[in-house]
């Protein structure tokens, strides 16, 4: 077979000359299209029709998508972000993203924010059904004597710069955790089992800990006979939390509790796909977690709040104006989701009914006015972050605990995505579409380029 066709110049990525790059070298010996190498047919691909032709092309393209022998160039390409890839096969979330739908286990995330607790779902997430009354009692308390940090680990903290961030100083003191488990070397089911319970329960503790610490307060000693919401908001504030705080967070543990193949979790399964120990797993995921486009939207909600109320603006005008400046404005639209996010259902009425409670009304009602608005207006509905900015300012819990608090929770989804990615484990890794100059690019002589 032959080329034909004329060679097309690439563009340089600087000023100058044009190069000519020859076509991929065709092994003599070659007499069918079936014959070629991968190299040769993908650089055809790569070329385009303009280059060799419609019937070629098509040809090239047939023959990789047919070849079969499990060592073809990928033929489905991704697209920016890996949208809509199905990257793994799970049994612990669905999201039906049209229809608003979120279910763990195939359980309504609408019935089990009405009817469980975290300690619940977090056993759900584990263990694929929901527990008898002995089981969630074990649980419940398997999860409280697992309210223990090592003293070294405790200061660590105080070491920590003041500058330090919440979600920096979550990072680093997860991942120092390894340090002092003793199950830390075995990466067996039962083992990251009993590290999932140690790390739900320091997870909460360590942001509680450290946020006292930097205000120059006393550590508070965990109360095990409380909840896990109720220990942390005990261990936060240093005072016994009433029965609406304690469900208003015990709801928003349960609705965060796990999302399917998010940032986070996707980052903690391919850690784990290397074998790396579930301490890794999860200080990745926060890593993740870490990133603005991930966590942190909520946070963004409610300094939005914070300046509107500060200024005396009315909140849509004000929000009209940074639409017009082109502004983004945090809390809306979702990747996944195409109508209300169902978890921003359960939120809203916290929030109106915790403020009217508190007597703060008004962060609920600058939210709903923004909210009517944009929906309106950008046809966008909220997310999970924006009311969950209102539910935790009536709550009085500092801005930047916004997103640790999502660890707090998020904790019982990472780990059971972990422990199933183990239980039936396969290296992840993907191929990349190459989008870079044409095979067989030449090496040039240093006195030659430009």
């Amino acid at each position: 077979m032959g080329w034909t066709g004329i060679v097309q110049p690439f563009p340089p990525p600087f000023p100058g000359p044009a190069r000519q790059f020859p076509p991929p070298i065709v092994p003599p010996s070659v007499t069918s299209m079936e014959q070629l190498g991968y190299k040769h047919l993908y650089c055809i691909l790569r070329r385009g029709p303009a280059f060799c032709g419609l019937d070629l092309y098509r040809k090239c393209r047939a023959v990789i998508e047919n070849k079969g022998d499990g060592k073809a160039m990928p033929t489905a390409v991704a697209g920016k972000g890996l949208e809509g890839v199905v990257a793994a096969n799970s049994g612990i979330c669905w999201i039906d993203g049209e229809a608003g739908i979120l279910s763990y286990r195939g359980i309504d995330i609408h019935e089990l924010a009405e009817h469980s607790t975290f300690e619940e779902t977090t056993y759900l997430l584990w263990n694929g059904i929901l527990p008898n009354a002995l089981a969630l009692r074990e649980f419940q308390s398997q999860l409280a004597l697992a309210r223990s940090l090592d003293q070294r680990l405790i200061d660590m903290l105080h070491s920590f710069p003041t500058s330090a961030t919440p979600m920096e100083v979550l990072r680093t003191a997860v991942s120092a955790l390894s340090f002092y488990d003793a199950d830390e070397k075995d990466n067996s089911h039962d083992a990251n089992v009993r590290k999932a319970y140690n790390l739900t329960a320091q997870i909460a503790m360590i942001v509680a800990i450290y946020d006292r610490l930097r205000k120059g307060k006393e550590i508070v000693p965990p109360d095990r006979s409380l909840s896990h919401a109720g220990n942390f908001l005990w261990m936060l504030n240093g005072e016994m939390p009433s029965e609406t705080a304690t469900r208003t967070l015990d709801i928003a543990l349960v609705l965060h509790a796990d999302h399917e193949l998010n940032a986070s979790t996707f980052a903690a399964r391919v850690i784990a796909a290397t074998l790396s120990d579930i301490h890794s797993a999860i200080t990745g995921a926060i890593g993740a977690l870490k990133g603005p486009l991930h966590g942190g939207a909520n946070e963004g909600v409610m300094r939005l709040l914070l300046t509107i109320d500060r200024l005396g603006a009315d909140p849509v005008e004000y929000v009209k104006n940074m639409l017009a400046a082109k502004q983004k404005i945090s809390g809306f639209g979702h990747r996944v989701y195409k109508t209300e996010d169902p978890r921003a259902t359960h939120l809203r009425k916290m929030s109106e009914q915790l403020g009217k409670d508190a007597g703060q009304p008004k962060w609920f009602e600058m939210s709903r006015a923004i909210e009517l608005y944009i929906n309106q207006d950008k046809k966008l509905n909220a997310n999970v972050d924006f009311y969950s900015a209102s539910t935790y300012a009536t709550l009085g819990i500092d801005i930047d605990l916004y997103t640790p608090i999502f660890a707090v929770s998020r904790i019982a989804g990472w780990a059971a995505h972990v422990i199933e990615q183990l239980d039936d484990n396969r290296l992840i890794r993907p191929r990349a579409e190459y989008i870079g100059p044409a095979y067989p690019s030449p090496w040039i002589p240093m006195e030659e380029r430009l």
